[in-house]
């Protein structure tokens, strides 16, 4: 099910971006070097256009303190949020029926 309040989804790459790059002078190829990562992968998550990896959400909680799971629930409420429809889901996959 998708998450049902009305806040528009936010990317978590937006997230790294406002909250935690631009506030500490942090470039893409700054952070990139910090994680050990291509460039490319931090470019293409600041601009929504890559999901965090379970990889990447460890690097980044490594970095920054906290945990990964954080990184990779704002991904999965992103993505939930984002699904182009769930009435395709419902009209094509039945509930399993208990036995």
């Amino acid at each position: 099910m998708r998450p049902n309040n009305k806040l528009r989804a936010i990317h978590p790459g937006e997230i790294l971006r406002e909250d935690f790059m631009l506030p500490l002078g942090l470039t893409i190829n700054g952070l990139a070097r910090a994680l050990d990562v291509p460039a490319t992968r931090i470019h293409s998550i600041v601009h929504g256009e890559r999901a965090i990896s379970a990889d990447t959400a460890a690097r980044l909680a490594r970095h920054f303190g906290g945990d990964a799971a954080s990184w990779l629930a704002l991904q999965a409420t992103y993505d939930l949020k984002t699904l182009p429809s769930t009435g395709e889901i419902e009209r094509n996959v039945q509930p399993r029926v208990a036995a």
